[in-house]
């Protein structure tokens, strides 16, 4: 499908950063944006690249009342001789189709998804910052659009891509965080839309997340949403707990999502001498280990943060000190090797790097 280039008036023009050290978390958008409709007449049609605008949708449009939306998360990372690139992107575009699927929205073709956004980037490289740590967040979405009221699959979408210049996440340091096991709310069971990228499902975690923050605590980690007793994922991120040489996770059950830092995770985790198990960890199995001590290290993954160590874990008003508090050697390991490969600072022997011309 080709994809049309609006012309950008002047009065459109946002004013753009000066100091990339002031950058916080999407605030901030570019000057363009990305969009293409879906027509139950006519499927995907009219894929354009405009101005950055509001959306005038009507009050009765479906995403309002029966939530029909996805969407995704990614970035592109300037490198040091100002070229800009893109991180497995690719499985962005398959597990979006995934959410669409989950969602009853018409999937979107991969090539169209990934070559709208490679566009976009192009035509906006100038708002790629290029400091230490930071980045420009892309942001897929589809949303239902119809006017009607009724519980059914919509018959008009629109699916956009925005983006944010981003700063660094750890301005203050690559310092653990404390977590907060949830016993009490869940957020997704097996067969609900846990796995999908879906708005829902974090509406569903505002509450917990609100309560945890007044407690003193960084982020939620939810148990399973049946018998609140097995460790599902923190919030945005995937966990892992490592035991010597072997990392654990929980396996994609069908109510966690299926992270692309996760995977990435996985793959570098086997290759540095780790044997990698899927696997139920139940709550008490794990405070257990960490008493002992058999618990050395503890993270989560996820694309805004890419590795964020965990210092503390809570369960039921009790408190415990994972390995020796710090950031483990492992966890250190994964997060300069990631960040390494998405800058151009260590070869990609993996291909998960797509450069934007």
């Amino acid at each position: 499908m080709e994809i049309k280039v609006l012309p950008l008036p002047e009065e459109k023009k946002k004013t753009k950063y000066t100091d990339e050290s002031t950058l916080s978390f999407g605030r901030l958008f570019t000057d363009r944006m990305f969009l293409v409709e879906w027509k139950a007449s006519e499927g995907w049609v009219d894929a354009r690249i405009q101005p950055y605008a509001p959306f005038v949708l009507d009050p009765s449009a479906l995403v309002f009342h029966y939530a029909q939306e996805i969407f995704e998360g990614l970035k592109a990372y300037k490198w040091a001789d100002g070229s800009i690139a893109l991180f497995r992107p690719e499985i962005n575009a398959h597990r979006f189709n995934l959410s669409a699927e989950r969602l009853c929205i018409p999937e979107i073709p991969e090539e169209l998804f990934l070559e709208g956004i490679s566009q976009l980037v192009r035509l906006e490289k100038d708002w790629v910052p290029g400091s230490e740590g930071t980045s420009l967040y892309i942001r897929p979405a589809v949303i239902a659009v119809e006017p009607v009221l009724g519980v059914k699959p919509s018959d008009h979408y629109y699916f956009f891509v925005i983006m944010s210049p981003v700063g660094a996440y750890y301005a203050a340091g690559f310092n653990p965080v404390k977590i907060l096991v949830e016993d009490t709310y869940v957020r997704a069971v097996p067969g609900g839309t846990g796995e999908a990228k879906t708005g829902g499902n974090y509406a569903a975690s505002l509450k917990a997340a609100q309560v945890a923050k007044k407690k003193g605590f960084d982020q939620v980690l939810w148990l399973d949403g049946c018998d609140k007793k097995y460790i599902e994922e923190v919030g945005s991120m995937n966990m892992f707990f490592v035991y010597d040489d072997v990392v654990v996770t929980a396996p994609l059950t069908g109510s966690i999502l299926k992270g692309v830092t996760r995977d990435s995770v996985m793959k570098l985790a086997d290759t540095m001498g780790f044997r990698i198990e899927e696997r139920q960890i139940a709550i008490d199995e794990l405070i257990a280990d960490i008493r002992a001590g058999k618990v050395k290290e503890a993270f989560g993954s996820g694309t805004a943060a890419v590795i964020t160590p965990v210092g503390v874990l809570s369960y039921k008003d009790e408190s415990l000190t994972v390995g020796n508090g710090g950031v483990g050697n492992l966890t250190q390991k994964l997060y300069d090797t990631l960040t390494g490969i998405q800058y151009g600072k260590i070869p990609d022997t993996f291909g998960w790097v797509r450069k934007i011309d």
